[in-house]
């Protein structure tokens, strides 16, 4: 339940940044020219490179899975009904970005709803979400499910096969009691990527397309696990039970503000701001940074550089009782020694 105090504070940042909750028909549609255009150039330029040098074609993939990301945010504002106005523009072009982007969009629009309506809510957990457990769960965990848990939460299993498990296995599938139109349209984007999958290897041969097209699956999803993981678990994260927990308090506590440079700003599509996209969803991608800077109680969210938020990769579990992640190493010798003042605790 939210106290007053707390329901004035949402009430008046929701209006400090509505203004910036307007979608721009001109701005949308230039984003998906300079998004879609590029990342067609450059994939074919990967393709052209190969008979000059792998190196080469590698350097473009990166270049084109950037672009990638960049297709993914515009179908994560279809989902949130914010790049257009009409929901069914959104529906269509939040289709066609899914294709691209690997993601079904009618199914992931619903897991992201979940996790914006539960991010930061250790009752809530479990969907749309990276699976975190805090210290006590793990303690009274069965060594089985503590050993899962250790080999899930590691770096090379979330961001190494983390991107082949979601976007290739995964999101092939519907979830268990999936409605018809979330069916359907998996359905329609599974075959879509056969097709224009099948049509380029018939264009250029199985084994180019591959040589292309898999480090630009793996370094896109890597990048967009990242992104996920590290704009929720960074230091001084907000993370409370049900009857503690804030709407407000976890879009601005619990949402970093990630400062990237200019060129990774764009290519992420400002994403970065996180704390003003889990405030206000409805603010389109080319509005948030506007939104931060025109709104003060919005710059008190913690800011991580792209070298600051290399630590989340060492972050493992969530402590309640000191309220914040710790190592496993760290959480060993708390369980051991639970008096032992946090902060002699080094991380590992």
């Amino acid at each position: 339940m939210l106290t007053d105090k707390q329901t004035s504070q949402l009430s008046s940042l929701k209006k400090s940044v509505a203004p910036y909750e307007k979608y721009d028909r001109k701005k949308s549609i230039f984003q998906l020219i300079n998004t879609l255009g590029p990342l067609v150039l450059l994939w074919y330029a990967s393709y052209l490179s190969l008979s000059v040098s792998y190196w080469l074609t590698l350097v473009f993939a990166i270049a084109t899975s950037g672009f990638v990301i960049r297709t993914f945010i515009i179908c994560h504002d279809c989902t949130h009904g914010s790049f257009f106005k009409s929901r069914k523009a959104n529906d269509i072009i939040g289709t066609i970005t899914g294709i691209v982007a690997l993601v079904p969009y009618r199914q992931w629009k619903l897991s992201h709803s979940i996790h914006h309506a539960s991010s930061g809510n250790l009752d809530k957990r479990g969907i749309g979400d990276i699976w975190i457990m805090t210290v006590d769960e793990y303690a009274a965990a069965s060594n089985w499910k503590r050993l899962y848990y250790r080999i899930y939460r590691n770096p090379l299993v979330i961001f190494g096969l983390g991107p082949i498990v979601i976007f290739l296995i995964q999101y092939r599938f519907n979830i268990k009691g999936a409605r018809r139109k979330e069916r359907m349209n998996t359905y329609l984007i599974n075959v879509s990527l056969v097709v224009i999958y099948g049509s380029l290897i018939l264009a250029i041969g199985w084994q180019a397309f591959l040589l292309v097209q898999v480090p630009i699956i793996f370094v896109s999803g890597c990048l967009g696990i990242w992104l996920f993981y590290v704009q929720h678990q960074f230091e001084d994260t907000f993370f409370e039970k049900e009857e503690e927990w804030s709407y407000v308090s976890a879009a601005v506590e619990g949402s970093s503000y990630y400062k990237l440079p200019k060129i990774l700003q764009w290519i992420t599509g400002n994403i970065g701001f996180h704390h003003v996209h889990h405030l206000s969803p409805k603010v389109p991608n080319y509005n948030l940074e506007l939104a931060h800077n025109a709104t003060p109680p919005l710059h008190q969210a913690t800011t991580i550089t792209i070298a600051s938020s290399l630590k989340a990769i060492n972050f493992r579990l969530w402590d309640e009782e000191n309220k914040e992640f710790i190592s496993f190493r760290e959480t060993k010798s708390r369980l051991r020694n639970p008096k032992l003042p946090h902060k002699t605790l080094k991380s590992s």
